[in-house]
C-alpha cells in the first residue's frame, strides 16, 4: 500500500469516522467485554468465556491482537479487584504473546491469575485459551501502578 493511502486511512475524514467522537467516553470497555460469561471468580482468579463477534475481528477474520490486548487489560484488572484491591490502578507494562488464532463464533476463555498484588504494584497473567481444544491463543503478563491514596 502508497504511503499516502496509509495515511489516508488512519486520517479518514468521512461522516462515518466523525461519528466516532460524539460516543461517550465509556464505550470502549463495553465494546470488547459485550457478551463475556463469567465462569469462575474466586479471589485472586477470575475465569470467562465468550464467543468471538464480528466486532472484534481483524482484516484477516480472527481475533484482532488489540482486543486480545484488551482482554488482558479488562479481566487482568478485574482479577486484581478479586485480591481486595481498591483500585485495578493504571497500566505501568502489558506484554502479550500471540500463540494462535480465534475466528468467529469461536468461543474463547479467559483466565485471570493474581501473581501479586501490594500496597503500589498488581501483577497479573492472563491466558486466552479455545474453549473446546483448550490451545493457548494468548499470553499475558499484566504489570499496574495502584495508586496510593493521599493521606492529607
Amino acid at each position: 500500500m502508497e504511503l499516502e493511502a496509509v495515511k489516508k486511512l488512519l486520517e479518514r475524514t468521512s461522516s462515518e469516522g466523525e461519528e466516532m467522537y460524539d460516543l461517550p467516553g465509556s464505550l470502549f470497555d463495553p465494546l470488547i467485554i459485550q457478551g463475556i460469561k463469567v465462569d469462575l471468580i474466586e479471589p485472586g482468579r477470575i475465569i470467562c468465556s465468550m464467543k468471538v463477534p464480528p466486532r472484534l475481528l481483524n482484516s484477516g477474520n480472527f481475533l484482532h491482537g488489540g482486543a486480545t490486548a484488551s482482554l488482558v487489560d479488562i479481566i487482568g484488572s478485574a482479577a486484581i479487584f478479586t485480591s481486595g484491591a481498591k483500585t485495578s490502578g493504571v497500566s505501568v507494562e502489558i506484554n502479550i504473546s500471540y500463540l494462535d488464532s480465534a475466528y468467529l463464533d469461536e468461543e474463547i476463555e479467559i483466565e485471570s491469575k493474581v501473581l501479586r498484588v501490594g500496597k503500589a504494584v498488581g501483577v497479573v497473567t492472563v491466558e486466552i485459551r479455545k474453549k473446546k481444544t483448550g490451545k493457548i491463543v494468548a499470553q499475558g503478563r499484566h504489570t499496574k501502578y495502584l495508586a496510593v491514596s493521599s493521606k492529607l
